[in-house]
Parts: structure tokens; C-alpha cells; sequence
């Protein structure tokens, strides 16, 4: 189920998306709407149903302006929606703040049975590096290249019957390693923010933050730098790996990070998924530039030789890069 759906009224649901913390503040991003209950997906799900999950998704009816009330600890604080129902919440974080999820209790002022429980990630001190990854042809195979393609991919499937790419899962969970945090950022709507989040859980990703786009806008071309430079300024201590595919623009947008924040990038890792002549050029001119702050742009063909790559480079252990083997072996 989402996180932290509680008891509600009748006519409202609160969504709150997973968020993000350290010794200073949490942030707290969600979204308030008409209770829609959504029933966990299913393995033999058949298309139209799933179809029809997909446009109950899309069609979100949102509830403009409502207050709500937050508090986590001894920290009372009071806010208002915007017009489209979404809210973000920041909270000065206590002393002594524990690393791991932190709780983050919401209330819909004047009715005080709508409810619903946040998250927060605040990072452990022993975190080596953040991951950020984006999501579509990245982690699963979603034909981004193809509108079309994509949508219908999208819409006839779900959390249990689409499946990542052979081998990811597992290379996540070495990066990971129980320590490191894992954030995605991907141009999917707020709307697909609970079969996204369901996806993760499922197929045994690890958990972390979304950060995605309100629905009907037009993209900024900024999107993932603008998520990805909040998360930077956050965590200013921890060096960052990239994870992206070279199907849309990552590698430059990847490119762009590199030159704002210099010796801040570990690692980028590129899933090669165009392979036009021209596409690859490109790519080869990025590595380049890339190189001469000291990170490294891998453009690698599947998980393995991304995992292979981060086994020589200390970023995982070698024997995860077996456990990543096993897993593309079995799923192909």
C-alpha cells in the first residue's frame, strides 16, 4: 500500500510521498485528494483491467487548498495545499536525529480522522555515496523512445507484471549495501507516484524518495537537475553515482551535474539503450568532458557490466557482483 494511508475522511485521502532529511531539516512532499482506494496489483492481472487501474491514476481528483497540521516529535507545524492539492512541508529537525526513516505524522485540519503517517530518509553517517537513478529504460524497459510504445507499456501492465531489466535489482541492492541511499528521479506524473512506489517494493528495489512531475505541465527542461542539485546542497558531504540511460537526454543532463557541482559525481553509469551512430558520438564527447573533473562515464550495455565496473572501482563488494550474474542469468 502507499506509504502511510491512515484513517480518513470519507472524502479525502492524504498522499504523502516519501521524503528527505538530514541534521537541519525534513522535507515532506505529498498531496491531498478525493479517497480513491487502490487495490494492490496483481500477477495475472489481465490488460484492460490494469488499463483501467491506469486511467483511475491518471484521473486524480484533487482537493484545492486544504490545511493540514504536521508534527513529528515535540514540532507542531501548519500548512496549506495549493490548487492542485499538493503540499511541501519542511521541518526543523530535532537534536540527536536518528539516521533511517523517520515518521512524520499529518492531519487534515477539521477533520481530525483524515490522517496519514510520512516518511522521511535521513541518511546514516556511514553512507559511502547517494544513488540517483532515474526510472523509465533505466530500471525497466519502458520504450521511452517510442511515446506510443511507452504508453501503452505503462497502461497495460503493473507493479508485479512488468519486470526491471535483468540483473538490476540485485546491482541496486550491492550499491545500496543496507547503507547508501537510493533517490529516483524520472519525468513519470505525481499521478503514478503509488504503482511506482508499489513497483519498487515489489520487485525488491531499494527504497527511496521519488521525485517526479505535476501532471498536464509542460517538462521543464530542468527537472532532474533541479532534484538532483536540492539533493547535492542536502547532503553536501557524500559523493554522488548517477544512474540513467541514454534512450532521452540523462547523459547530458548527468553531464550538466558534473559541471555545476565538480568532484562531486563518483560515477555515472549510462544503460545503453540507443545505439544510433550519431547517439554513441555524443555520448563518447560527454565521456570525455566528463573525465577531466576525475568522474567516470560508463556506458554499459546491461547490469553486469555496470556491476563489473563497480566491483573494480570498490563501489560494490565482488562477491555482489556474482550475486548480480545469478540474478541476469536467471531472469533471462
Amino acid at each position: 500500500m502507499a506509504d502511510g494511508a491512515g484513517p480518513k475522511h470519507p472524502d479525502s485521502i492524504i498522499l504523502p510521498y516519501r521524503g528527505y532529511g538530514n541534521a537541519e531539516k525534513l522535507v515532506l512532499p505529498g498531496r491531498v485528494l478525493r479517497d480513491k482506494p487502490m487495490r494492490p496489483a496483481r500477477e495475472g492481472e489481465r490488460r484492460w483491467r490494469n488499463f483501467i487501474a491506469f486511467l483511475k491514476q491518471i484521473e486524480s481528483d484533487e482537493v484545492p487548498w486544504a490545511r493540514l497540521r504536521a508534527r513529528f516529535r515535540s514540532v507542531v507545524r501548519e500548512l496549506r495545499a495549493d490548487r492542485e492539492g499538493y503540499f511541501r512541508l519542511e521541518l526543523p529537525a530535532p537534536r540527536a536525529l536518528a539516521a533511517g526513516w523517520q515518521t512524520v505524522e499529518l492531519e487534515l485540519a477539521g477533520h481530525a480522522r483524515t490522517r496519514a503517517l510520512g516518511r522521511v530518509l535521513v541518511p546514516s553517517e556511514h553512507a559511502r555515496f547517494a544513488v540517483v537513478s532515474d526510472i523509465d529504460d533505466t530500471v525497466v524497459q519502458t520504450h521511452v523512445m517510442s511515446k506510443v510504445r511507452m504508453l501503452l507499456t505503462v497502461a497495460l501492465s503493473n507493479a508485479r507484471t512488468r519486470k526491471p531489466f535483468a540483473g538490476v535489482a540485485a546491482f541496486y541492492r550491492a550499491l545500496e549495501a543496507g547503507v547508501n541511499p537510493f533517490f529516483y528521479v524520472s519525468k513519470s506524473p505525481w499521478n503514478l507516484y503509488v504503482p511506482l512506489a508499489e513497483y519498487l517494493e515489489v520487485q525488491g528495489l531499494p527504497e527511496g524518495p521519488l521525485f517526479l512531475r505535476n501532471l498536464g505541465l509542460r517538462m521543464p527542461r530542468d527537472h532532474k537537475c533541479t532534484a538532483i542539485a536540492a539533493l547535492m546542497k542536502a547532503y553536501p558531504r557524500l559523493p554522488f553515482i548517477l544512474i540513467g540511460d541514454s534512450g532521452e537526454n540523462d547523459p547530458e543532463v548527468y553531464a550538466d551535474i558534473v559541471r555545476r557541482f565538480p568532484q562531486r559525481i563518483r560515477t555515472i553509469y549510462i544503460r545503453s539503450v540507443n545505439r544510433a551512430p550519431a547517439r554513441l558520438a555524443a555520448i563518447d564527447g560527454l565521456i570525455g568532458e566528463v573525465a577531466r573533473t576525475g568522474c567516470q562515464l560508463v556506458l554499459a550495455p546491461d547490469s553486469e557490466h555496470a556491476a563489473a565496473h563497480a566491483a573494480a572501482e570498490g563501489l560494490i563488494a565482488t562477491s555482489a557482483l556474482r550475486a548480480v550474474r545469478a540474478e541476469r542469468r536467471l531472469d533471462a
